[in-house]
């Protein structure tokens, strides 16, 4: 059976072991476990149960993740997306005031919606129409957001209402305590020492505990919580209300999201092939969309993979397998769920850090002496981490693509569906403002 299973996750073409595996699957688990408390708490405002929300979090996390693995065999991990949420509860529930059920249910036909544009070709068409370079330019964003992500969350960078951001205090205890993370995980990385991130989260998790900067109270869940929010979603609503402008948001932020960050993890981990196309697209992308459809029904927001995914991808994961593994720790998380926040800040914002700069080899790959192809992966890369877009950082650097070529005469007829997707950004950012 072990064998199978070696053979069917190809561990000796892509030179890895179980060990190296479910330590990646640990590693991206510890990176994104927060979402297991940030979600509950933002889609909670929309008024929906707290205990419903964590638990449908986590499954939801656990069913994305383990059929990426099993299904597409990627090392990525799905849960509900960031901004996302943020827009369920903010813009649709409480500006619009629209019932959380009914908005459950626009998620709903955004993943079904996903999933006949998967079966139907357009989704991967549209992921080869843009140009490698945008790609090489997304990854390297996305290095910069994350690493940014981590700055923030050590207190490294903070706010500032003249500069906008400035350098925090590096004698707070908790930007002391991400600085020795990220040293010992670069010294360790430099030693090539296998699951050197996760044993840098470990170890400055040991240190917080150590010097009292470790602050959680235990809450309330399972899966009984979720008999609050399952099967509660209203479709029905959703489209007498005519919410097709809200369905498209959903749509249109996660599939270019998705697709950044799964040309980003796949970069990393040296899955795409030599003519730039990635195997077995379509099973990511049906493991993807099936999720969010799963999301809706639970009761959460959209799924998506995770850019930390790349931190279980620096740690060596290359299959499915580490995406298992995250899932099953994710769904081990629903009983759990109080003791997630146990691993603070400190310990994961080094691993974002480390692995932010890691991804920034890609940036080789983008021919910096042409204007034509520099300007657009410049905005690309630049404005991912400015606007905490990945989608907005894609559309700029397509819009610009499409604008360059058209004004140099470079157009070219087989380039057709980059120059509509350049279109539908530019109306997305016109109509529907920023963000």
């Amino acid at each position: 059976m072990r064998k199978q299973l070696e053979a069917y996750f190809e561990f000796a073409r892509l030179g890895t072991n179980w060990r190296t595996e479910i330590l990646a699957g640990v590693t991206t688990f510890l990176t994104m476990a927060y979402i297991v408390l940030v979600n509950p708490a933002i889609l909670s405002a929309s008024g929906m149960p707290l205990a419903a929300v964590t638990a449908a979090t986590c499954l939801s996390a656990a069913f994305g993740s383990i059929l990426m693995g099993v299904v597409a065999r990627y090392p990525i991990a799905l849960a509900p997306g960031m901004g996302l949420n943020a827009y369920f509860t903010y813009t649709v529930c409480l500006k619009m005031h629209i019932p959380w059920q009914t908005a459950l249910g626009a998620v709903f036909l955004s993943g079904i919606l996903f999933l006949a544009l998967t079966a139907s070709g357009l989704r991967q068409m549209i992921l080869h129409a843009i140009p490698h370079e945008l790609y090489a330019a997304v990854a390297s964003g996305i290095g910069l957001f994350i690493a940014f992500i981590g700055f923030r969350n050590a207190g490294l960078i903070v706010g500032d209402p003249e500069t906008l951001v400035t350098l925090g205090n590096v004698r707070n205890p908790t930007t002391a305590l991400a600085l020795f993370g990220l040293i010992l995980m670069a010294a360790l990385e430099v030693k090539k020492v296998r699951g050197a991130i996760l044993i840098g989260v470990l170890a400055t998790t040991g240190l917080a505990w150590a010097f009292g900067q470790v602050h959680w109270t235990p809450t309330p869940g399972g899966f009984h919580a979720l008999i609050d929010t399952a099967f509660k979603l209203d479709i029905r609503g959703a489209l007498n209300k005519g919410l097709l402008e809200i369905v498209f948001v959903f749509f249109f932020v996660d599939l270019f999201d998705n697709l950044g960050t799964l040309v980003a993890v796949t970069k990393r981990a040296g899955l795409i092939a030599p003519d730039h196309t990635i195997p077995r697209l379509n099973r990511i992308l049906f493991a993807d969309a099936t999720a969010t459809v799963f999301g809706s029904l639970t009761g959460t927001s959209t799924v998506t993979s995770y850019v930390e995914s790349t931190a279980g991808v620096a740690a060596g994961g290359r299959s499915g397998i580490t995406a298992i593994v995250t899932g099953l720790l994710f769904l081990a998380a629903i009983g759990a769920a109080p003791f997630v926040g146990i691993v603070p800040p400190a310990a994961t914002a080094p691993a974002l850090i480390l692995v932010g700069s890691l991804m920034l080899a890609t940036i080789t790959d983008i021919r910096w002496h042409d204007p034509l192809i520099a300007v657009p992966s410049f905005l690309t890369l630049v404005l991912i981490p400015l606007t905490y877009s990945i989608a907005n950082g894609l559309g700029f650097g397509i819009i610009a693509w499409a604008i360059l070529h058209l004004a140099t005469g470079k157009f070219r007829r087989q380039d057709w569906l980059l120059y509509i997707l350049a279109a539908l950004f530019l109306v997305r950012f016109v109509y529907l403002g920023a963000g």
